[in-house]
This record gives structure tokens, C-alpha cells and sequence, in this order.
């Protein structure tokens, strides 16, 4: 991406867009009862109160009533119409990890089958966006859970931790490529969730390659174990390789949210929180997805930026938009065009 000498004045950058990730599928509700919803009306009043704080994307995980997460598509398909109903204007994307959470003790952590994924392009209402991985990678999220940040809750427990350890992302090309096929026939836009730089040249090279005509809302994952570590070069060269035309987020976990929030938001880009990234804040205590919401807003005013509504979000992820051809895409995302016969050096677009 390109920075001018006025790009981090607050006057020349987008609205903000707070993700909110509240549903926290790798916790239990003993975890955290005074936030974590079970109910179906829990779980939809959770998604009013954070578009209410100023969260504006509703990352959705659904849970049964024993606290577990739901694999059941019509659980899915119900919390998505209560939502919708509630606060109509918020983006739903629904998480495509699809409870990977272990269902007993000692058994893995896992995401659902290719097929079962899938069928996410089948939700019904559809939400706006799904979010997908972009290459197979280990998911280790323990590998920055400290002892006092799983002590007293059920990650504490070694069976889970092990599970966790041993987690991978199953998100090989021709899956994606299938997934992205199937999210577009059904108007649904992808999220692209990046474990680091790599992950993005593939999503260049499948616009390249026409796979993928829409624009390209990406989360930089900055979780370790698989992913890219919370260090500040890692987010600053996905940005730095990133075109000019995509919209990112930031994403951590723990003590390392508020911190690369801050960054993400005083250059221009878009932060994540709830309590699927942290339980705590920043000394250790207790803190709601609503908490954390707000805290983004005073900082986000402290940096000048305003938050965006509803409509302006939709406006800034461009949701609901489609491209009719691969130079289209390249264009609308900000990418040089395709080398053409006969062109040397990098390719310019025409005047």
C-alpha cells in the first residue's frame, strides 16, 4: 500500500469498522458467564448490544445449549434471521471455522468436513460474508496462551490444550477454490482470514487467474502457532505488500489486541476485538465484547477518526458488489493489470 505525506491524517482516511467477535467458540460459558451467551435470545441480544456499543461486523460462531458449538447449519441459519431482524444493518459474516472446538474431552480440534464447509454457501438467510482461510497451516492457538491467562478457565484443562496444540486449518486450493466458486453463485462475499503474507500473493494470483471477481476484505491473523506472531513488521509488511484498493483488519489475541487495534486504526485500517481474541483487558481483568467495543471507539475518536454507521460500512467493505471481469477486479482492488505480450517491466495501467 501506498502512504502519502497526509495519509494518516484522520481527514483522509475511511470511517472505522469494528469487527466484533463475541461468540468465543474455543471458551466454554463457566469461562466467562457474565458474557458468554448460550440462548438463542442471549446469543441474538449479543450481536444488538455490540451494534448498539459501535461494532459494526458481527463475526458469527453459534452455540447449543449445553454451552458446545453448534454444527448444525439451522442453528446457523436461525441465529442469522434473529440477527438480521434485530439490527438489520450490521454485516453478518459468519465464521467459517464452524465450531472447531473439540465435543468431549481428549478429542481433537478440528473444523468440519470439506463438504460440511461448504454448505455454508447454503445458509439461509445468507449472511454477508463468510470467512475463509487462503493455504493449509497449523492453527496452534495455545502457543500464546500464557499459565494466568487459561488459569481457572477450561483451556486450563491438558486434554483441551493438547487438542488446540494440534490443530490445522484444512484449506488446500482446491477447496478454496471450490468454496469461493460456490460463495459467489450465491452472492455471498468472501472474508479472507491471513495467516501472513503468502496467503495474500494467492489471493492475487486466483483474481489473476479470474477465480475470484469481488473485492477483497482481508483479516491479518496475528495469533502465532501457524499464523504470522503479533509483531508489528509482520502486519506492517502484509500492509506494505498489500494493493491499494483492499480493506484490512487486524486481528490478535490477548494482551497484543489493544496495542495492534491502536496501530491498525491510527494508519487507516480496521480493528477486531470481543471475547473470542481476549477475555481480559490490558491488566488482567474481566472484559466484555461491549467493553472492548467501546474502548475502540474512544480511541478511534482520539485519533480523530468517526465510527462508520451501518450503511457507510457496507459502503467501505463494498458489500454486495461483483466484478464482470479479471482487469475489472485487478482495477476495483487496486492491483497493476496483467502482463500482456510484448510488455517488459511492471505493467502500467493505461491513461
Amino acid at each position: 500500500m501506498q502512504f502519502l505525506d497526509d495519509s494518516l491524517h484522520p481527514a483522509n482516511q475511511q470511517k472505522v469498522v469494528i469487527t466484533v467477535a463475541p461468540y468465543a467458540p474455543e471458551w466454554m460459558p463457566a469461562d466467562f458467564p457474565e458474557d458468554i451467551a448460550v440462548t438463542m435470545d442471549e446469543q441474538i441480544q449479543k450481536a444488538v448490544d455490540c451494534y448498539e456499543a459501535g461494532a459494526r461486523v458481527l463475526h458469527l460462531h453459534v452455540r447449543e445449549l449445553d454451552g458446545k458449538g453448534s454444527k448444525r447449519l439451522s442453528k446457523f441459519n436461525e441465529l442469522i434471521a434473529g440477527v438480521r431482524k434485530a439490527v438489520p444493518d450490521m454485516i453478518i459474516q459468519v465464521g467459517g471455522s464452524i465450531s472447531f472446538a473439540p465435543e468431549d474431552e481428549g478429542q481433537a480440534a478440528k473444523w468440519l468436513s470439506d463438504d460440511t464447509r461448504h454448505m455454508l454457501a447454503e445458509l439461509d438467510p445468507k449472511p454477508d460474508q463468510v470467512t475463509i482461510a487462503i493455504n493449509t497451516t497449523q492453527m496452534n492457538i495455545m502457543e500464546l496462551m500464557t499459565p494466568d491467562a487459561v488459569a481457572g478457565t477450561s483451556l486450563a484443562e491438558p486434554a483441551l490444550q493438547q487438542a488446540y496444540r494440534e490443530m490445522t486449518v484444512p484449506a488446500g486450493p482446491g477447496w478454496v477454490e471450490e468454496h469461493l466458486r460456490r460463495l459467489q453463485a450465491a452472492g455471498i462475499q468472501p472474508h479472507f482470514q491471513l495467516a501472513g503474507v503468502h496467503s495474500y500473493d494467492t489471493i492475487e494470483r486466483m483474481i489473476r487467474r479470474g477465480i475470484y471477481k469481488g473485492p477483497v476484505n482481508l483479516t491479518w491473523i496475528g495469533i502465532a502457532g501457524g499464523a504470522d506472531g503479533p509483531n508489528p513488521y509482520n502486519f506492517m509488511y502484509l500492509l506494505q505488500r498489500a494493493a491499494d484498493g483492499v480493506c484490512v483488519t487486524s486481528e490478535s489475541l490477548l494482551h497484543n489486541v489493544l496495542p495492534l487495534n491502536m496501530m491498525s486504526m491510527a494508519m487507516g485500517f480496521h480493528p477486531r476485538v470481543g471475547t473470542e481474541d481476549t477475555l481480559t483487558d490490558q491488566r488482567g481483568n474481566r472484559m466484555t465484547s461491549v467493553q472492548q467495543i467501546k474502548q475502540c471507539v474512544r480511541v478511534a475518536h482520539e485519533l480523530g477518526r468517526d465510527i462508520a454507521t451501518g450503511k457507510e460500512a457496507r459502503e467501505i467493505y463494498r458489500i454486495g458488489t461483483w466484478y464482470d471481469s479479471i482487469d475489472e477486479t485487478l482495477t476495483a482492488n487496486g492491483m497493476a493489470p496483467n502482463r500482456q505480450p510484448g510488455i517488459r517491466g511492471v505493467p502500467l495501467r493505461a491513461a
